[in-house]
């Protein structure tokens, strides 16, 4: 009697031994079934900030008469700005910058002037529409005897969209979302289910002009890496 319980005990553990043999080759197996997808969340958004400098200039040889021209077509610009809208607040006047032509020691060449004098007025403002509005009529400072002069590059009209932190939490949902899709139709495909995330990595947000046409249209971009585990 004594025999056959010890038989069947060695056998129940010969059975139990087996089952945690499979279900830890299954396991073993199943570790390295996994899924890498990337989730893509995209937005085109209107900008939000726009920063605006308007650059003149005076040129001649007498340098207190060039202060005096130069402070009074700051004026004419600062006019026109108030006077369409632009806060104090949102206008600031660089010192002039005085360039001396007779200080170039390597350039022989014959000059009509002395001084080239440049001041720079700059908008920095939240309200990009009414900005633009201005900027399109700019030409209006011509009848004023005040002629805009192009700064050259880096120097040009630059927009910004300062307000994505806001829609940071959502996009990264969006891109998730997208990610799991994606891995949920490959493990349709390989007659596999989704499981756990195993990694998941945010990515860079990017915002980039949408066109060269239309800078003040912002595309906000945001790719995220997941890493699924795989079951049956």
């Amino acid at each position: 009697m004594n025999r056959i319980w010890e038989s069947a005990i060695i056998a129940a553990g010969i059975v139990i031994l087996g089952l945690c043999i499979k279900s830890g080759f299954d396991n073993f197996t199943n570790k390295d079934r996994k899924v890498t997808v990337k989730g893509l969340a995209e937005k085109e958004v209107a900008a939000d900030k726009v920063t605006w400098p308007i650059l003149t200039k005076e040129l001649g040889d007498n340098l207190p008469e060039l202060y005096t021209r130069i402070n009074a077509t700051t004026a004419k610009v600062k006019s026109f700005l108030t006077q369409n809208g632009i806060k104090e607040s949102e206008i600031s006047v660089n010192a002039p910058v005085v360039i001396d032509l007779n200080a170039d020691q390597y350039s022989m060449a014959k000059r009509n002037y002395r001084y080239n004098i440049t001041s720079t007025v700059t908008v920095t403002s939240r309200n990009v529409k009414l900005v633009r509005s201005i900027i399109a009529r700019q030409g209006e400072l011509l009848k004023q005897g005040v002629a805009v002069v192009d700064g050259g590059y880096g120097s040009g009209v630059s927009y910004e969209y300062v307000s994505f932190q806001q829609m940071k939490p959502k996009m990264m949902q969006e891109a998730i979302k997208n990610a799991e899709q994606t891995a949920a139709q490959f493990a349709e495909n390989s007659n596999s289910k989704l499981d756990k995330i195993m990694t998941a990595d945010q990515g860079q947000f990017s915002i980039d002009d949408r066109d060269s046409n239309t800078p003040y249209i912002k595309k906000v971009r945001v790719v995220t890496t997941v890493t699924y585990s795989l079951k049956d």
